[in-house]
């Protein structure tokens, strides 16, 4: 639990409890990040760490930093600017939360980002080039082949170990009483390598689910569905009574794996990925367990009925809002805040009783406890490494940092104290000029002119975010209700393969997603038979799914050894 402060909740200047370690997207989320949910589930009391520069190893403890810093500096710094920023700003350094962060810590950044679109692309030439900004903010762990530990030994990022001993006090006490999130931020051979985008409570981890038109189930004496065959009742009541022509209306795209109906059958997955842990917590891959074809057998049969959209494979988000605020549709899959309480701000404009209402998890049986769910892991592979370029490495050092001191921790969730939030009763609590923005920007782009709670960055985010940012009393209710207890044990964690393995694995998993979605569709169009399920399985093996899964268990195993 957080102690009350005259400041906000500051997690690393204060020691944290076990039940603090929690932290999205829920996004997050984040989403998300985070922030919807999440996920960090049990931060035990200070706990040795086991890699170089560890208290247990008598290393020497970092210093205490005063900002700001009294000889400063510059640095450059390269990172995706989110699309809620870039709406309205072209730099990062142009946002209040920029200019704050630079003032605070007494060092000058010159930020850079890769046009949008091209951030793969633009992130693998600079590599290749050499000449390397002083910080680059990425997804090392999915998106460097080989992970964290070759872009160490490729000489584009350097090992954290000794930096967190010499000059970081604030990520180096949190980690020290975090242990699970220590794991999370270390390569297989014991080197931090960046500084995290942390989710710092559970809530913050539940960030996509189901969510339903709670006035039509009013009007038709219908509760909201918990089971499969539930589901498929009150469905039909909306074709029928509330004429309803796509009654579930999701993008494929974006939901096919992670939507209420995949985790029924106990195949839904999250994190962009396909694979589960089972129930021997080893790796599986989901679309090929028995449930997978249930899961589509009933899509399959919703199709044929009219109950999902007929134009489901090509749906894009718009789209689906279009149909959802039009009573074209009762029911969808989404983001808490960036579907859900849109979706109900715009259609209330028109028809004030317009309600959403979160589903909960269902199951094919009545009254059971769903097993599967969807979660976002505490560190959803989001962080600011120091580069082999960077010529002052304690500054950069010092000022990644600050996110993780109260001070920090305050600025990037709640802004700048008076101007974006004021403390009451012990809380930050943001102003009017962040929930009613003068020049009328959606609240999430206005937030990111402050904060950047509502993305990602070098910080642990705060659950008081994400209770101000869910403003509707429904959408409120979303992470307690998508809130699976047993989610995680079936997530597969941000594991890495080696280089060699990494290039194998995309091989084959790039092949295998390609023929899963298409097979998918298929399927549930009714344009392939599901008396050719066994095919479909013979196919997935000869691409070498086998060994796709020796892989990812292999580097499950060095996971866990961490």
């Amino acid at each position: 639990m957080r102690r009350n402060l005259k400041k906000p909740v500051a997690l690393l200047t204060v020691a944290l409890t076990a039940a603090f370690l929690l932290a999205g997207c829920g996004g997050s989320a984040g989403e998300s990040a985070n922030a919807d949910a999440q996920v960090k589930e049990t931060g035990n009391d200070a706990a040795e760490t086991t890699t170089g520069g560890s208290e247990s190893e008598g290393s020497a403890s970092a210093e205490e930093v005063s900002y700001p810093l009294a000889d400063g500096g510059t640095l450059t710094y390269w990172l995706q600017l989110n699309p809620n920023v870039s709406a309205n700003f072209t730099n990062l350094g142009e946002t209040e939360l920029g200019k704050a962060w630079q003032e605070q810590t007494g060092v000058t950044v010159e930020f850079q980002h890769p046009a949008s679109g091209q951030e793969k692309e633009q992130f693998n030439l600079i590599v290749a080039d050499g000449s390397l900004p002083d910080i680059m903010e990425w997804q090392w762990v999915k998106q460097y082949p080989g992970g964290p530990e070759k872009a160490i030994k490729d000489g584009v990022i350097i090992p954290l170990n000794d930096i967190f001993d010499k000059y970081c006090p604030n990520i180096k006490k949190y980690l020290a009483e975090n242990p699970d999130v220590d794991k999370m931020i270390k390569t297989d051979d014991g080197n931090y390598f960046a500084f995290p985008f942390i989710r710092g409570e559970d809530k913050l981890c539940y960030t996509v689910g189901g969510f339903i038109r709670q006035d039509w189930l009013e009007e038709l004496g219908l509760e909201v569905p918990t089971t499969v065959d539930e589901w498929h009742e009150v469905l039909t009541a909306f074709k029928e009574k509330k004429g309803a022509e796509a009654p579930l209306c999701f993008d494929w795209t974006n939901f096919k794996d992670s939507n209420p109906i995949a985790f029924a059958f106990e195949v839904g997955t999250a994190n962009g990925t396909q694979f589960i842990l089972d129930d021997e917590g080893k790796v599986a891959f989901a679309p090929a367990q028995e449930g997978y074809r249930d899961y589509l057998m009933t899509l399959n049969q919703w199709y044929e009925e009219g109950l999902i959209d007929r134009d489901i494979a090509t749906l894009n988000g718009d789209q689906v809002t279009a149909k959802m605020t039009s009573d074209k549709a009762g029911a969808s899959v989404g983001w808490a805040a960036s579907r859900m309480q849109l979706f109900m701000t715009s259609a209330q404009q028109s028809n004030p009783d317009y309600t959403l209402v979160a589903t909960p998890t269902p199951t094919t049986e009545k009254g059971a406890t769903p097993e599967y769910g969807y979660v976002e892991n505490q560190f959803p592979d989001v962080a600011a490494a120091i580069t082999s370029s960077c010529e002052n490495v304690e500054l950069a050092a010092k000022f990644l940092d600050y996110g993780y001191s109260e001070a920090g921790h305050n600025l990037f969730n709640f802004g700048t104290e008076g101007v974006s939030y004021e403390m009451k009763n012990g809380k930050a609590v943001y102003t009017d000029i962040v929930t009613n923005n003068p020049d009328g920007w959606p609240l999430a782009q206005s937030l990111a002119k402050y904060i950047r709670a509502n993305y990602n960055g070098p910080f642990i985010q705060d659950l008081n975010y994400l209770e101000q940012y869910l403003q509707l009393p429904t959408v409120k209710e979303c992470p307690s209700v998508w809130a699976v207890p047993d989610a995680r044990k079936h997530t597969v964690p941000n594991i890495t393969p080696t280089q060699e393995e990494s290039k194998e694995l995309a091989t084959i998993t790039n092949e295998l997603g390609t023929y899963v979605s298409e097979m998918s569709l298929k399927f549930i169009f009714g344009t392939e038979s599901f008396d050719n399920w066994d095919t479909y399985i013979e196919t997935l093996q000869g691409m070498k799914l086998d060994r796709a899964l020796e892989i990812e268990n292999a580097a499950l195993e060095r996971y866990n050894a961490r």
